[in-house]
C-alpha cells in the first residue's frame, strides 16, 4: 500500500507541475507592482509599511529548489532571475527608507550592490552577482538591462507587471522602445549630428555588441521612427548622457 501511494504521488506531481507549485506568473509579485509602482515611480514608503507581500513573494522564489529551475525553459528562467533583481532591490530600498538615492545604502567596501540580500536555492548572493555571474554570464540577452532596475531616475523604468516566460521577448521589447524613447537619457541631437544614449550602453558595450553589431546598430530597431531613420542613415557622433542616481521613487 504504502509503495502504491507513493508511486501515486510521484504520478500526480509529475502531471500537474513543479513540486514547490511556484506560480510560473508571479502573480504574488504583480500585485505588488501594480499596488507601488505607477508611470516607473515607486512608492518605497507604502513598501516599508507593508512589507508583507514582498517578502512572502521573495520567499517563495528562495523556496525553489535549483534543480527544479533548472529544468524550466530558458524564457522562465531569465523572467525568474529579472523579477528577483528587482524584487530584492524594492526590499533592499524599502528597509533603508527614507533615502534619496540607492548609493546610500552600505559603505565605500561595501555599497549597496554588494549586499547579501537574495536568496535563491538555498544561497545568499548579492546583487552584482545576481547581475554579472548569472544573468550576464548565463542568459546573455543584452535586453535584460532594459529590465533590471537599481532604483535610480536614469535606470530603465520599473513596469508594473512581473516578467514571465510566456511574455518575456515582447516584455522585453517593449522596454527597450519605452527606455529608449526617454530623450532625457537617449535621443539624437540632429543640429549637433549627435547620438545621446544612456551610459548603459558605455557601461556594458560589449553586451550590446557581442553579435557583431555597433551599439547604434543595436538601438536603431528600438528608437522613435524619427530618430531610428537619423541613426541608420548614419554619421552621429556617439555620446553620453549624465546619470541621474536619485531615488525613482516617492
Amino acid at each position: 500500500m504504502k509503495l502504491f501511494l507513493s508511486s501515486t504521488l510521484l504520478l500526480l506531481l509529475a502531471t500537474t507541475g513543479r513540486a514547490t507549485g511556484f506560480d510560473p506568473a508571479h502573480a504574488a509579485f504583480g500585485q505588488v507592482l501594480a499596488a507601488r509602482v505607477t508611470n516607473g515611480v515607486v512608492d518605497y514608503a507604502a513598501l516599508k509599511a507593508a512589507p508583507t507581500g514582498l517578502a512572502d513573494y521573495l520567499g517563495a522564489l528562495a523556496a525553489v529548489p535549483e534543480a527544479e529551475f533548472k529544468t524550466w525553459p530558458e524564457p522562465a528562467r531569465l523572467a525568474f532571475l529579472l523579477n528577483l533583481y528587482n524584487a530584492a532591490t524594492l526590499k533592499l530600498i524599502a528597509d533603508h527608507h527614507p533615502v534619496s538615492s540607492i548609493k546610500q545604502i552600505g559603505g565605500l567596501i561595501k555599497g549597496p550592490w554588494k549586499q547579501e540580500v537574495v536568496r535563491a536555492w538555498g544561497r545568499v548572493f548579492t546583487l552584482d552577482e545576481l547581475e554579472h555571474k548569472i544573468i550576464r554570464a548565463k542568459y546573455p540577452d543584452p535586453r535584460a538591462h532594459f529590465a533590471m532596475v537599481c532604483a535610480a531616475k536614469s535606470c530603465p523604468p520599473l513596469r508594473s507587471e512581473p516578467y514571465t516566460g510566456d511574455k518575456l521577448a515582447a516584455q522585453l521589447d517593449d522596454q527597450a522602445r519605452v527606455f529608449l524613447a526617454q530623450t532625457a537619457k537617449n535621443r539624437v541631437d540632429a543640429a549637433t549630428s549627435t547620438l545621446w544614449l544612456s551610459p548603459i550602453f558605455k557601461w556594458f558595450g560589449e553586451d550590446f555588441t557581442a553579435g557583431g553589431k555597433t551599439v547604434p546598430e543595436f538601438v536603431a530597431p528600438f528608437l522613435p521612427e524619427a530618430a531610428a531613420k537619423q541613426v541608420r542613415a548614419g554619421g552621429l557622433k556617439l555620446r553620453f548622457t549624465d546619470y541621474d542616481w536619485s531615488l525613482n521613487g516617492k
